[in-house]
């Protein structure tokens, strides 16, 4: 093969990877790294050992791409039927299935690469992330909750990133877990309803088809309990006012997504969705300045 044709190739193949693992939609991974940066600053009281936050931040980056790319994999069959989904490289022809499978492995051994930096509980830990994720996918099939499923996924980086900086998994864990569980679902629902339409066509099944006309009003109750459930994080870290001042704005980004999905319309459910990212930030940004200011 000439040179100039072997570039190209190359050029291409890595153009195609890259939009597979969706490295050019950040959005995936910042609300996957803003709950392992939640634990890893209230596990270490706000100074987490730079090698953890090194290897938790890489992993959240090379998993997330992982689940992308099963993702992709899976719904082969239904993307080409989608319109937010035809143009994905697997469903427009450019990767095939064989190749997904194979950058998935890689992923996931380099994510794992990562872990082994770490202690042994950590290791054993990821291995049950690793089977979240790449089982995900495939729950839309089975399951009205695939985004309750995604949640137990996602929020698997708090009690890894627990036990990477602690070598336990404390009862805050918890409390925290079940608050990103439920984040995930309320914006993975929105995400959904982009979709409703076409999924309904399809057969997919999603919490967006499932919650039906009360959709609006599940999530608000969800939201109002995801707060609550963060509260209980500050106080039984003894948190302070800039915690909390993080909290009052996040619920005000609440009050915004309800806003924006109250007629249904799908670029505002998507822009309600990728607003989400600023309630991640906004709860970090109040336990990083509550720990840098105590």
């Amino acid at each position: 093969m000439p040179t100039t044709k072997l570039s190209a190739f190359i050029k291409d193949r890595f153009i195609q990877y890259w939009l597979l693992a969706r490295f050019d939609k950040p959005i995936g991974i910042l609300i996957l790294l803003w709950p392992a940066l939640w634990a890893l600053w209230v596990a270490s009281s706000g100074h987490p050992d730079p090698l953890v936050l090194t290897v938790i931040c890489s992993g959240v980056v090379l998993m997330r791409a992982a689940g992308c790319v099963i993702n992709d994999y899976a719904d082969r069959d239904f993307d080409p039927h989608v319109e937010r989904t035809k143009q994905r490289p697997i469903a427009a022809g450019k990767v095939s299935p064989k190749e997904a499978l194979w950058f998935f492995v890689i992923l996931c051994l380099l994510a794992f690469g990562l872990v082994l930096w770490l202690n042994l509980f950590t290791i054993e830990l990821s291995f049950v992330g690793a089977f979240l994720a790449a089982s995900y996918p495939f729950m839309k099939r089975y399951t009205q909750l695939p985004q309750a499923y995604l949640g137990i996924a996602f929020g698997w980086a708090v009690p890894m990133s627990f036990s990477a900086q602690t070598d336990t998994i404390p009862s805050v864990a918890w409390i925290m877990y079940l608050a990103v569980l439920l984040w995930a679902l309320v914006y993975d629902t929105m995400y959904a309803m982009v979709d409703k339409d076409d999924d309904l066509k399809i057969g997919v099944k999603s919490t967006a088809i499932l919650f039906g006309a009360y959709d609006r009003h599940i999530m608000a109750v969800l939201q109002l309990i995801i707060i609550s459930l963060l509260i209980t994080v500050g106080q039984m870290q003894g948190l302070g006012l800039p915690y909390y001042s993080g909290l009052v704005v996040a619920t005000g980004l609440c009050i915004y997504q309800q806003k924006l999905i109250f007629h249904r319309e799908k670029s505002l459910c998507f822009k309600a969705f990728l607003n989400s990212n600023w309630f991640g930030f906004v709860v970090f940004l109040g336990l990083f300045l509550d720990y840098l200011l105590a």
